[in-house]
């Protein structure tokens, strides 16, 4: 389960709309691609020797409030909290537009939203119900969703073979440079986010100690090749042009080949893939405002905990602020509002992990292998901030400045407690 989490969390929405994304970039997209896993291994392996040091739940949050203080600790986590909630959002709007294709009528936007919501309330419910049924959920989903992943990356083996007669593509003329890679490296991290999945139950981990590093090294590498023998195939085998006006890249490369039946099926397995993923990362953003409760930086109200042993309270509330998120910006084109999400989740995410990795350093300071780990996924992840650009970036710190007064309300709460307790 906790495999089927990390490799759940990471392949979903990213891999079936990120080729339309990145193919006005030509080559630059590859190249991203290698950067981008390269950075992910380094990522995998500083969350995999943190786990196993503080096999605590949290995941970021713990690291961090180990190293460098409570402060340091709520600053990554309402950052990854609030990358989480609105990444879930643009996750929702991918699932009901891959099932746009079939289900034409799910085109109409007020329908769509409409379809987004029930379904990001439906796994609220299930990650509400308990942990095992989510992960049961989750090993479904996960399995699911690698099936026509195998059959895109069996046919464009087979399109290497002569015997295939078919034509390889050259990608669109773009130039290498640094600047378009590294843009194409901040996009291709959307598919990597949920690296660290496994980490934030890790309480809820059976042996987390052995269990959770296994379950992100196996899952990163898994997610790694999978992604850049996808990527690599629709590039090579699919018009630039046609790839970059798609809004589903691998359902039309299969309805090239096998007909427009397979393009719908291609279709259906696409949302079940972005359902996984959605799944994974509801349970992540009810665990970790629990995490932040038990470690006294937000309101106890959020460490209170289901019979079942889940955080109710933080799912309904994490689930209510997506849904603002996602009926202030639905528009026309679900594309554009996924694009502009997946952005700002991105833009959130990145001072957890480059948080994690200065963690790193502080705290598993014996290892070599984890220090040259922690300064390449250090600086992988800076190069990324370059590459989202200023208007990401503006959102990222727009919303870390959001969660300063709650911070400060609970060090005053603290500080009266303390005082009422001197007093007595």
């Amino acid at each position: 389960m906790a495999l089927a989490l990390v490799v759940g969390n990471m392949i979903g929405s990213g891999v079936y709309l990120l080729p339309a994304t990145l193919a006005p970039l030509g080559m630059n997209a590859l190249a991203g691609w290698a950067v981008t896993i390269i950075g992910a291994m380094a990522l995998a392996w500083v969350f995999a020797r943190l786990s196993a040091k503080i096999p605590k739940a949290g995941g970021p949050y713990a690291y961090v409030a180990a190293a460098f203080g409570p402060g340091a600790g709520f600053a990554v986590a309402w950052s990854y909290w609030v990358s989480v909630w609105t990444g879930n959002a643009a996750i929702a709007v991918a699932a009901i537009s891959a099932l746009s294709s079939p289900l034409v009528f799910l085109r109409q936007p007020a329908l769509a939203a409409g379809a987004a919501l029930v379904l990001v309330w439906a796994l609220v419910w299930v990650n509400v119900r308990g942990v095992a049924l989510a992960g049961h959920v989750q090993v479904v989903t996960a399995i699911a969703k690698l099936v026509p992943l195998a059959l895109v990356m069996l046919l464009g083996a087979w399109y290497l073979l002569p015997a295939a007669h078919v034509t390889a593509i050259a990608p669109l003329a773009v130039p290498l440079s640094g600047g378009l890679i590294a843009q194409a490296a901040a996009l291709t991290f959307w598919g990597f986010l949920g690296v660290e999945a496994a980490t934030v139950p890790a309480d809820k981990v059976i042996d987390p100690e052995r269990t959770v590093p296994r379950a992100t090294m196996l899952g990163t590498a898994f997610t790694g090749v999978v992604y850049f023998s996808i990527a690599a195939t629709l590039l090579y085998f699919v018009p630039s042009q046609t790839l970059a006006q798609s809004p589903a890249p691998i359902a039309d490369f299969l309805g090239r080949s096998f007909g427009p039946l397979a393009a719908g099926g291609m279709a259906l397995f696409a949302a079940v893939s972005a359902l996984g993923t959605l799944n994974g990362m509801t349970l992540l953003q009810g665990e970790m405002p629990l995490a932040m409760a038990r470690g006294k930086v937000f309101p106890a109200w959020f460490a209170h905990e289901t019979p079942q042993g889940t955080p109710a309270r933080a799912h309904v509330l994490s689930g209510i602020l997506l849904s603002v998120v996602m009926l202030l910006n639905y528009s026309g084109s679900t594309a554009s509002l996924f694009a502009a999400v997946m952005e700002i989740s991105l833009a959130a995410a990145m001072l957890a992990y480059f948080a994690s990795a200065l963690a790193a350093l502080k705290l598993v300071r014996g290892e070599r292998t984890v220090v040259v780990a922690a300064a390449v996924a250090a600086g992988y992840v800076a190069w990324m901030v370059w590459g989202l650009g200023l208007r990401a970036d503006a959102w990222g710190l727009a919303l870390l400045a959001a969660g300063v007064p709650i911070y400060w309300s609970m060090r005053g709460a603290a500080r009266t407690k303390v005082m009422q307790g001197a007093g007595g």
